[in-house]
């Protein structure tokens, strides 16, 4: 390995490790708690199924498509909060629909054996 490359490696590693960050951070954005859980989970899965690659060509073409990922992962999360739905019971929490005016958690009716 030559002096440029062992020089160049940090710097690399130092990227890779920031846009690894970016991914998981951007997220955890997502309104909904499937989006927010896939996409940490994809971005984990990723990052591990290429951790052993060492060809500089092939880690630039993947941190190129980290980036494009990074970039509709934004748009993506921007969307998904124009549509909050209600919190998942696995999200923990208060759960149910606010009623207007009393402030208080209306639980919704459970279906199946009363």
């Amino acid at each position: 390995m030559s002096a440029i490359q062992t020089a160049a490696r940090p710097e690399s590693a130092q990227k890779v490790l920031s846009l690894y960050r970016q991914l998981l951070r951007q997220g955890n954005q997502f309104a909904s708690y499937n989006f927010r859980e896939y996409a940490k989970r994809r971005t984990r899965d990723a990052f591990r199924e290429n951790k052993n690659v060492e060809d500089p060509r092939r880690i630039q073409e993947l941190m190129q498509k980290g980036l494009r990922d990074l970039q509709m992962m934004k748009r993506q999360t921007v969307i998904s909060q124009f549509y909050q739905l209600d919190r998942l019971v696995v999200e923990g929490g208060i759960s149910g629909k606010d009623e207007a005016g009393h402030g208080e958690t209306v639980r919704q009716k459970d279906t199946g054996w009363d």
